[in-house]
This record gives structure tokens, C-alpha cells and sequence, in this order.
């Protein structure tokens, strides 16, 4: 399974994508993050599914960027782009996979802004190659284990956060989601695309740099429950009387 999420403020987009890969009992670290920088010209894609199937959806885009990046001069243009060789890759291999007893399972997340966007924009990509834009109103969006990290993000994280809030709630729902399943791990790469900088910051994050975060998070949470004001609770405990002869 995967952990990615993107998130769109006010301020620009944040990204955060594990690199665990899970095949049947072995595990292996790989890179589930593309981007491109150039002038004016900046885009990320995180992916969520079958190694091979990504692997070969993104060979093709390489190849595409090479030859017709120029006419990708706003961010869903680049969005179809990549939608145009998913689709490509299911044709080749979605009746061998399901053969296999495998399904084509491509979700991407892709984020960034081009020449002619105002600004940043940031979209999530299904199999079939399909889109929806992540906007104002639930401004990330999850993909691979997806459960698991919503709740800290719809308690918390609001459009008009700046980006350092919301790639701690990145990292928080990642932790979350880390802790509660097997196939979700460090290393971790993220992304920062501030409002027109047209500029993506990249880093990796092992876990013995992190791992402090994780811990005071744990602290503050049972802090948190030992102060709840749940008094009312405490009806929980109480025992009817019994009459006698019953």
C-alpha cells in the first residue's frame, strides 16, 4: 500500500509521500514521486498502486515531456497529459493484470503551477483518467491507505493555513497512518510549492529526524484525554440499585 496526500492553502500546495513497497512478505524503499522544475514551469505527480504499471505510466510521460513540455502551459493540460498514458498503459496491460488477479489501480496526485495559472493548482487522477481538482472546500486529498489519516486533517487543517501548519497535518496523518499499518513507512519526500514562486522545494526525511515530532504528538494526546472535561462520563460506572427478589 501507499501514503500520499496533497494539500492546497491559501498559500500554495504541500505534498508528503512514504516509500514503503510491499510485495507479498518483502519489503523495499522506491521513490513514488515525480517532478519537473523549470522557469515558470513546475509540476509534481505522487502515485499510489502497482509498481509496474506506475513505472511504465511515468516512462511514457518522461518521454512525452521531452517532446511537447512547451505546450503544457497550464496545469490541467499537463493533468491530461499524464491521464492520456495511464490510460495507454491500462489498454496494454489491464486484461494481463486482471488475468493475474491483479487490477489496475493508478491513482496519482498531481500538483503544481504553470505559466498561464494564477495559481497553484493541485488535482487527483483516477485509473480510468479522470479528474477532480482539490479546491477550497476539502482542500486535500488522500491516496492508497486513506483511512487511517483523515481524521487529524478534518479536525484541524483549513484553507487559509499557512503551509508550515499544514505540513505538520501532513506529517501528523501520515504518522497516524504509519502506526496502524504495515506497508506504510519511512523514508518520507515531500514538497513545498509556494504561490507563484513556480519553484518546488524537494527533501527526503528519514525517521530518527522525525522521530521526536512522533513522540511528543503521543504525550500531548494522552495529556489531552487525562484533561478532557468528561465528568459526565463517569455515569459509565454507576450501578442501579437491585431491589431484592430480582
Amino acid at each position: 500500500m501507499t501514503f500520499c496526500i496533497g494539500i492546497k492553502t491559501k498559500y500554495g500546495i504541500v505534498g508528503l509521500a512514504d516509500t514503503r513497497i510491499t510485495s507479498g512478505s518483502d519489503t523495499t524503499t522506491s521513490k513514488k514521486l515525480y517532478t519537473v522544475n523549470r522557469r515558470n514551469h513546475s509540476f509534481f505527480i505522487m502515485t499510489s498502486g502497482l509498481r509496474s504499471v506506475r513505472d511504465k505510466a511515468i516512462t511514457y510521460f518522461g518521454e512525452l515531456i521531452e517532446k511537447e513540455d512547451a505546450s503544457f502551459d497550464k496545469m490541467y493540460k499537463a493533468v491530461n497529459g499524464f491521464a492520456d498514458q495511464v490510460k495507454r498503459v491500462a489498454k496494454e496491460d489491464k486484461t494481463s493484470l486482471a488475468e493475474s488477479g491483479l487490477n489496475f489501480n493508478l491513482y496519482s496526485i498531481i500538483g503544481g503551477q504553470l505559466e498561464e495559472d494564477k495559481e497553484p493548482k493541485l488535482f487527483m487522477l483516477y485509473p480510468e483518467g479522470n479528474w477532480i481538482e482539490i479546491r477550497q472546500g476539502t482542500p486535500f486529498v488522500i491516496i492508497g491507505n486513506t483511512g487511517f489519516g483523515n481524521p487529524v486533517l478534518r479536525r484541524s487543517l483549513k484553507f487559509d493555513e499557512p503551509l508550515e501548519f499544514a505540513l505538520k497535518s501532513a506529517f501528523l496523518a501520515f504518522d497516524a497512518t504509519r502506526i496502524s499499518a504495515n506497508d506504510v513507512d519511512y523514508p518520507i519526500d515531500t514538497v513545498i510549492l509556494e504561490n507563484d514562486t513556480y519553484n518546488i522545494v524537494e527533501n527526503r526525511f528519514e525517521q530518527h529526524e522525525l522521530h521526536h515530532i512522533s513522540e511528543y504528538w503521543n504525550n500531548c494526546l494522552k495529556e489531552a484525554i487525562n484533561k478532557l472535561p468528561a465528568n459526565v462520563l463517569n455515569k459509565a460506572f454507576q450501578h442501579e440499585e437491585i431491589e431484592d427478589g430480582e
